[in-house]
């Protein structure tokens, strides 16, 4: 295969061509920056875990291809660099200096990750030194820090938040690189949604413009699953699992009183439908069939949604991570429901509100996303062993691959509401569409 980079920065972009049409959107290597780096043999060869392990090394022309479904005549597409351990590593054990930080809001999975980073420097590669950056960003330079071993993170996997505990913002690119020149670590692990792999790749892009052996690994962190390209984030199944409680104890109460309704709020920045209230085919309309057909029913309602119907007056405002703040949606339904059955249609009603959102994203995760946070966290290991940098571990139509940082900054990751997963949704729930002809752009054939 011939190799070709655009003319902009390596890490920005570096692409391999092949046969028909095949293009891979590979991560960047320390080797592409720092020459006649040597290779050591893989400590796992002598490993009596996988002694019996057959061909447990990933072949350095595996791909995975970003859309399993082609017609027989298109291209092969996109792909991305098979995640896994290799033949040969860029560092021996003891040279090893590692760091872990946790960035942003919490997320059932974040105490596994950190523990399956550890115990697989320590089990599989020998490594012995490994730094837990307290705080988020900031703890890079304001010198916060905690020494992690097996023994350390044994049990963390077992409780929510994230023993090194978080920030929302905190990122100076210089200084954070300082720390850690300063500190001599050599390889740093940066759990955190798309803003702070954001920060990773500037991270990354500084190290590389300084000439440092130092690989840059991302596990990509979101309760929302809106981060492009992966099939799913980290404790998204646990979010969901608890999200139905919520929803379920919303329908026991709705379902004991006369004419009652169950509201619940969930997290969802960006990933909503549109609605409106009033008029034919609104949501009060909806709500008052609903109730005189069964007497009861249940909505829930994504934090981001109806942002425009309330007041403007957040609309421009942020966070420290660049997110746009949200109004409770929830309570002010909740308010505008009460008010028009009270006032306009006289008509007797019951409201439940229910806000798990804090409950929900602090909890442990589950044994799905236990599984699924060890492979991230291995994968990403695996990586900064075999010298691959500025790259995301991520899974991709089922398998464990390596993702250049630009790809998962790139956009955001929404529901798309005029596909067929959201009309099954629909057709599921009975639950109406509020978009009208004008809102949906004209499809193209498939």
């Amino acid at each position: 295969m011939a190799s070709s980079a655009s003319s902009d920065e390596i890490s920005k972009r570096k692409i391999v061509n092949g046969p028909g049409d095949y293009v891979l959107e590979d991560v960047p290597h320390l080797s592409d920056y720092i020459p006649d780096l040597p290779t050591y043999p893989n400590p796992l060869q002598d490993h009596p875990a996988y002694s019996v392990v057959k061909q447990y090394f990933v072949h350095v022309d595996d791909s995975v291809p970003q859309k399993v479904v082609v017609h027989k005549d298109g291209p092969r597409g996109i792909h991305f660099r098979r995640a896994g351990a290799r033949q040969k590593v860029y560092f021996q054990p003891d040279d090893v200096h590692a760091c872990i930080v946790t960035c942003g809001g919490l997320c059932p999975g974040l105490n596994t990750v950190v523990r399956e980073i550890v115990c697989g420097l320590y089990h599989m590669y020998g490594v012995k030194k490994v730094l837990g950056i307290d705080g988020g960003y900031m703890g890079f330079y304001a010198k916060n820090t905690v020494c992690l071993d097996p023994k350390v993170v044994n049990v963390i996997h077992k409780r929510g938040g994230t023993i090194l505990g978080t920030s929302r913002g905190g990122h100076d690119t210089s200084k954070i690189v300082d720390s850690i020149q300063d500190r001599g670590i050599n390889q740093v692990y940066i759990i955190g949604g798309d803003g702070t792999q954001r920060g990773a790749a500037l991270i990354f892009e500084e190290i590389r413009r300084r000439g440092l052996k130092v690989s840059v690994a991302g596990i990509p962190k979101t309760i929302d699953n809106d981060i492009p390209v992966i099939d799913k984030s980290f404790g998204f199944d646990t979010a969901v699992e608890e999200a139905q409680r919520a929803i379920n104890a919303a329908h026991v109460e709705a379902e004991s009183f006369e004419n009652c309704i169950g509201l619940v709020k969930v997290m969802g920045r960006y990933s909503e439908s549109p609605f409106y209230l009033e008029g034919p085919g609104g949501l009060f309309e909806y709500i008052e069939k609903r109730l005189k057909e069964d007497g009861h029913m249940v909505v829930v309602i994504a934090e981001g949604a109806g942002q425009e119907l309330l007041s403007e007056s957040m609309q421009s405002m942020t966070d420290a991570s660049g997110n746009k703040l949200l109004q409770d949606v929830g309570l002010w339904l909740s308010q505008r429901i009460k008010d028009y059955f009270s006032k306009e249609r006289k008509m007797p009603i019951n409201l439940k509100y229910i806000d798990p959102t804090y409950m929900i994203r602090a909890i442990p995760s589950n044994a799905s996303d236990n599984v699924y946070c060890t492979l991230l966290a291995q994968s990403a290991v695996h990586g900064a062993m075999a010298g691959y940098t500025g790259f995301t571990s991520g899974l991709v139509n089922g398998r464990h691959t390596y993702i250049p940082f630009n790809r998962i900054i790139e956009k955001q990751n929404k529901v798309v509401i005029t596909d067929r997963m959201w009309a099954r949704l629909l057709s599921s729930t009975n639950q109406p569409s509020f978009l009208s002809a004008k809102d949906v752009e004209p499809s193209t054939p498939l």
